[in-house]
């Protein structure tokens, strides 16, 4: 803007504004979320017990936990609720939380430590707790969680994780060889009438858009990778 290029620098600063304020208020978070969050449907608990419910960490900040030496939940708390009700309905089904640290420095901080506590706290005893501490990612949520709980021929199990997360987790853990059933909670958007509609709150707006652009990108990536057999999951697929 002070250079020679100055009015090319105001064109660009103008350009910028009116697409943020298209991210903030237009309904482009909610057609980029609603493919995410309807690709799997509430689960059937028509077909009895599950043998055990698989939580996905995400939920627990580590850092802050371990700064302030108390769990500090940032969001996503649907994800200790469902697993909560899961266990006083199936008290025989094994609870599994998977999820250490996302840092690309390892440290200390695992988020299994901190969330061990909160389900505790919300009625499930530590004695059935199965905690999974080193995974930094979804693909090692798969992996170890696998690994740790060796489920056996005709198990079923229940993978708990945010809606929108659903499809890249399902399709990670059928690419690991672990056949689990959704069970997506944390909407972040109502149905397919939600899908045009513009919001008033434009850090709603902006969170949502990259929320569902992150998971987006993670999608492309794991598929590119090989850690899913397709680029969006669903129901029955591979």
């Amino acid at each position: 803007m002070v250079t020679r290029f100055a009015s090319l620098g105001r064109k660009l600063a103008v350009t910028t504004l009116v697409l943020l304020a298209l991210v903030a208020f237009s309904p482009l978070g909610n057609l980029l979320m609603y493919p995410l969050e309807s690709r799997f449907p509430a689960w059937d608990s028509s077909r009895g017990a599950p043998d055990g419910i698989i939580v996905l960490g995400g939920s627990v900040d580590s850092d802050l936990s371990a700064a302030h030496r108390t769990p500090v939940v940032s969001h996503a708390a649907d994800r200790f609720f469902a697993p909560a009700e899961l266990a006083r309905r199936y008290p025989n089904a094994r609870v599994v939380f998977t999820g250490g640290s996302a840092n690309l420095i390892s440290t200390e901080a695992k988020e299994a430590d901190y969330s061990a506590p909160i389900l505790e706290s919300l009625g499930i005893a530590k004695e059935r707790l199965i905690l999974e501490r080193e995974s930094r990612n979804t693909w090692e949520n798969a992996i170890f969680t696998k690994q740790l709980v060796m489920p056996k021929p005709g198990e079923r199990w229940l993978l708990v994780t945010s809606a929108f997360h659903m499809p890249r987790a399902m399709g990670t853990f059928r690419k690991a060889g672990f056949d689990v059933e959704a069970y997506p909670v944390d909407w972040r958007m109502g149905g397919r009438d939600a899908l045009f509609a513009f919001t008033r709150n434009g850090a709603e707006g902006l969170s949502k858009t990259d929320v569902a652009m992150r998971e987006w990108i993670g999608l492309v990536a794991y598929r590119i990778t090989g850690r899913t057999g397709e680029l969006l999951p669903g129901p029955g697929k591979d």
